[in-house]
């Protein structure tokens, strides 16, 4: 699997050739579960469809944000599974910070990712 490099910015990373891809890492997975994550549904004009449903069944709804989340990292390319899931809501920053241990087919990672 290969995976362009984003920026601290959230960029594609540019101009380094070979330097700038994960080839098949546990890292370029990671990756792609961030983005996956941070990809709101109805966003990406291609398929509105696509995307982690947070208006539609997170956000205000206290019942089933785990499960969601927890399928949407499932449901990433090269994700085996979750070993160690955590999801702290802090209500005064409105904030969801999600921390993961994913078993992926490169190997073992972790994710953190903070959503407001």
């Amino acid at each position: 699997m290969k995976v362009r490099k984003l920026t601290s910015t959230g960029d594609y990373r540019l101009g380094h050739a070979d330097n700038d891809f994960f080839v098949d890492t546990a890292e370029g997975v990671a990756q792609n579960v961030l983005t996956r994550l941070a990809l709101w549904q109805g966003q990406w004009f291609i398929d509105s469809s696509e995307g982690t449903p947070w208006l539609q069944q997170v956000l205000g709804k206290h019942n089933a944000v785990d499960t969601v989340i927890k399928n949407r990292i499932l449901e990433t390319p090269g994700v085996l599974s979750i070993s160690e899931y955590e999801s702290i809501l802090n209500p005064d920053t409105r904030s969801l910070t999600v921390t993961a241990t994913i078993q992926t087919q490169y190997g073992q990672t972790t994710i953190e990712s903070e959503m407001q």
